[in-house]
């Protein structure tokens, strides 16, 4: 199984952009993890399905894991392994504030068998992070960088925002070069979007942000592919940038469309097949259905179309790209709706025309410009049921 992904919902401050599930109150805490102990040990999975007992990879995400102690880490890890059998070189990963970071937090999370960390920088400009509403400063990201690297975290990464209101497109690139130059084995860049109940969507529909400029956001995409291009970065999904061998392995089971379990608030998991399950996003009815023993989760059967689709767009988003066969009329290793395939070819022929796409070998690929409308492509080629 691709891995065991942990939603941690809690934050000590509210990010302005965040639409993510968490709590700044930290008082249930304790109930929260115990809820999760509890979703691991007694296995609670949908009727019919049955998830694979090795795992090789295990992702702490959230809200922000790093707000736990090291007993409380310890704690699901030591479930995750009473439960399943990891492989000894899994990959296990931390989503880790730059200002949680300390020598003796690094030696403790190593001692646990953490051995990739992702760090939520966004930017090295304080005045960015202000606007954000981050917690830290960027001399706190750049002491996080050296200090883990010197504790002798090898492979983590960091989070960059790109696409802010005002951002020039040299202050883009400082941060792009700053993270280049402290050798960051892997990079998520993400562009600024406005999501609804956050309070970056108050504000812009206030008129006290503008709205995001989509030719800012695009010039800054394609000067981050060149960028990294020359250091030797490989582009190998949309937002993720990787030196050699140091792709996020757990991420990259999400793309190619392994079986993963989500546990805590509002984590999803999926069969690899055709089900997905996600956990309700409410800390107290999550504590209070575990504690019943009810699901504390809701499911979607996927169709067969449905799944095609989710391929079309995952797969097309990574730089192995989407299996294509014209002749046996298949995307993704699915058969196309027949009375559909026309279509399909004829968006197919638009994109290759623009430049947007390549077709070789059976392999459909995102080229550099077709990158810019990565979703709109995707959509384009997602069939209906019929």
């Amino acid at each position: 199984m691709a891995g065991i992904y942990f939603h941690i919902p809690f934050c000590s401050k509210a990010c302005h952009y965040c639409n993510f599930h968490f709590s700044t109150s930290l008082h249930r805490r304790p109930e929260v993890l115990q809820a999760m102990l509890q979703q691991l040990q007694q296995r609670q999975l949908p009727t019919g399905v049955a998830l694979p007992t090795h795992i090789s990879s295990i992702y702490f995400g959230g809200g922000t894991p790093s707000l736990l102690s090291a007993a409380e880490l310890g704690q699901l890890l030591v479930a995750v392994r009473q439960q399943f059998a990891v492989s000894t070189d899994a990959e296990i990963t931390l989503e880790a504030n730059p200002d949680d970071i300390d020598a003796a937090r690094l030696e403790q999370w190593l001692a646990l068998g953490i051995n990739r960390l992702s760090m939520g920088v966004q930017s090295f400009h304080d005045d960015d992070l202000r606007w954000m509403n981050r917690a830290h400063r960027a001399s706190q990201s750049l002491a996080a960088i050296h200090a883990a690297r010197a504790a002798g975290f090898h492979n983590f990464s960091i989070d960059l925002i790109y696409g802010v209101p005002g951002m020039s497109m040299e202050r883009w690139q400082h941060n792009v070069e700053q993270a280049m130059a402290l050798q960051v084995p892997h990079l998520s860049c993400y562009a600024l979007t406005v999501e609804e109940k956050t309070a970056l969507h108050h504000f812009v529909q206030k008129g006290k942000v503008a709205p995001m400029d989509d030719a800012l956001q695009a010039r800054h995409f394609e000067a981050l592919m060149q960028w990294t291009a020359a250091q030797g970065y490989e582009h190998y999904e949309i937002s993720n940038y990787a030196l050699p061998g140091k792709r996020s392995r757990h991420n990259s089971s999400y793309w190619q469309g392994q079986p993963y379990w989500g546990i805590g608030p509002s984590a999803h998991s999926f069969d690899g097949q055709h089900t997905r399950w996600w956990n309700i996003a409410n800390n107290s009815e999550y504590i209070r259905l575990l504690q019943a023993g009810a699901p504390a989760y809701e499911v979607e059967v996927l169709s067969p179309v449905q799944r095609m689709n989710e391929t079309i767009m995952t797969l097309l988003r990574t730089s192995e790209g989407l299996p294509v066969n014209l002749e046996a009329q298949q995307m993704g290793g699915y058969t196309y709706p027949a009375t559909q395939w026309a279509s399909a070819q004829d968006y197919l022929h638009e994109f290759m025309q623009n430049g947007w796409v390549t077709l070789q070998r059976h392999l459909l690929q995102l080229t550099n410009s077709g990158k810019l409308y990565a979703d709109h492509i995707a959509s384009a080629l997602f069939a209906s049921e019929d």
